[in-house]
């Protein structure tokens, strides 16, 4: 987490004045009589600003979104209701997209954050090399359709090569490409337990125990598919190995 943090850091101090990579975070200057006021520096209030945004790029920029998402159909694919917890989803969707995005994130820090920290770059030059990594991989994930798309919505930019995309335009349709994306690895996930719920749903009915809901009869083998066939385990190498094929 430090070191994705650190990765992202030169391209949000870009925004800053020169020089503004030393901070004093408070400055001293002498009042009426002999009193003293103390104050802000404006700088460290913009860098405490920006990095406010950091929530926004985790989910926009990385694999987060998708990974959440299919969590969240699995959980209610199931039927366990809140069982695991939204801590525990959100806890597990970050470290798996720290996994994932670990390359990129590696590329980032060595190329970019590493020699902007020890003053071997400057702060434009860190942030394009710094991004770069990111936006390989959104343009290795985003489809050319949600490009156009939002291409046209923007008033018909065309751009010669995919490298001048702005990120104002490609992080939107990697947001898009995202969601299409896990929608579509939670409808595999979805049928299994779908025909597992209709079977039920349809001998219990023969039977004329409509008055018992079929949920509570399905529940336990749904969950027994998923213990006997490793679930947990093959959903996250899906899930990591549907970004490296992407």
């Amino acid at each position: 987490m430090i070191r994705f943090l650190g990765a992202l850091l030169p391209a949000l101090l870009l925004a800053l004045p020169a020089g503004a990579a030393e901070l004093e975070l408070v400055t001293a200057r002498p009042g009426e009589g002999e009193e003293t006021i103390y104050s802000l520096k404006l700088q460290v209030l913009a860098v405490m600003t920006v990095l406010t945004v950091l929530p926004g790029l985790l989910m926009t920029t990385t694999a987060f979104t998708r990974v959440l998402i299919v969590l969240a159909v699995l959980r209610q694919g199931l039927g366990t209701q809140q069982t695991p917890s939204n801590q525990i989803l959100v806890g597990l969707a970050l470290f798996l997209t720290l996994f994932i995005m670990g390359p990129v994130v590696s590329q980032a820090w060595e190329q970019g954050a590493s020699p902007y920290l020890e003053d071997e770059l400057g702060a434009e030059a860190a942030m394009t090399r710094t991004v770069e990594p990111f936006r390989t991989f959104m343009i290795s994930q985003t489809r050319e359709s949600d490009l156009a798309l939002f291409a046209d919505l923007s008033g018909g930019a065309r751009f010669e090569r995919i490298e001048e995309v702005p990120l104002t335009l490609l992080i939107p349709a990697f947001v898009t490409s995202e969601l299409k994306t896990a929608f579509q690895i939670g409808f595999l996930i979805l049928i299994p337990f779908l025909v597992i719920d209709l079977v039920v749903a349809s001998v219990l009915m023969s039977m004329g125990m409509v008055m018992l809901s079929p949920l509570i009869i399905s529940l336990p083998f749904k969950l027994m598919l998923f213990v006997l066939v490793d679930g947990w385990a093959l959903l996250m190498s899906t899930l990591a190995a549907s970004f490296v094929s992407g």
